[in-house]
């Protein structure tokens, strides 16, 4: 699961970039509990997304030529240069070069051999998000890809992911944990394109999940403050209630009350 004891090669940080910051704290703060909280005059208009005074996200206002809107889930490096010189040995690119935020850390872009963007954080003095798992925090990614293989390569040279597959009805799951760890540290899921239909209209890309307490009345909350709905509230067995949605400038996410841990 995915946790706030960050290793190499988990999430340990997301933000957004958006056309309108002030919008999107209106709406994830009616859907989640947010508060923004701009970051001071040196952080370029970056800040913080707070939940009950812990910091869910990252976000800062951007412009069309850095993209469209957009969520970006990082990832633990404890160095930020060797990693994006490793995501190039695998066919990967550096969108952004790694660079220092402040004592934070050190950050970089970067991109998959599909071209998904992902980032990379080496800690400084802040290690990463404070919450995951309760309501309205991060509690799972998803890679959609056309080529799984070459993704579980990829992200395994770069960041020394490993892959397991879970069994499930008509099928199997590939799930994605840190490098050296037991399976009950994975964090997120690798999707081929070619399974997901709604996806594959999107092309590649990593998907952000938060922990909701009711998905429909997430799914109708979101609604109401401008969002769409993608796909609509379904009962997955095993894992839980999900729903996937844009917000009001079109960034992707997806919500889930995840079902009750088997002991």
């Amino acid at each position: 699961m995915l946790t706030t004891r960050y290793v190499t090669g988990a999430p340990n940080w997301l933000d957004i970039g958006t056309p309108d910051i002030d919008g999107a704290a209106s709406f994830y703060g009616g859907l989640f509990g947010w508060e923004f909280q701009p970051g001071p005059p040196e952080a370029g208009g970056y800040g913080f997304f707070q939940l009950a005074g812990k910091t869910a996200a990252g976000g800062m206002q951007t412009t069309p030529d850095q993209g469209p809107p957009s969520w970006t889930v990082y990832f633990l490096t404890s160095d930020a240069d060797a990693t994006a010189k490793a995501a190039e040995q695998a066919h990967g690119s550096v969108l952004m070069q790694p660079m220092d935020v402040l004592d934070a850390g050190r950050m970089a872009i970067l991109a998959d051999k599909a071209g998904v963007p992902f980032g990379i954080w080496q800690p400084g003095r802040t290690k990463g998000l404070d919450v995951t798992q309760e309501p309205g925090s991060l509690c799972w990614v998803e890679l959609y890809t056309a080529d799984l293989p070459m993704a579980a390569f990829f992200y395994h040279a770069a960041l020394g992911m490993e892959t397991y597959g879970v069994d499930f009805p008509g099928g199997s799951y590939t799930t994605v944990l840190p490098g050296g760890q037991s399976e009950d540290a994975m964090f997120g899921g690798i999707v081929p394109l070619a399974d997901d239909p709604l996806e594959a209209e999107s092309g590649p890309h990593w998907l952000p999940y938060f922990e909701v307490t009711d998905t429909d009345t997430a799914v109708a909350k979101a609604q109401e403050l401008g969002g769409t709905v993608r796909m609509p509230a379904v009962d997955v067995p095993g894992v839980g209630r999900v729903a996937k949605l844009t917000d009001p400038y079109g960034a992707r996410f997806a919500v889930i009350k995840s079902a009750p841990q088997q002991t």
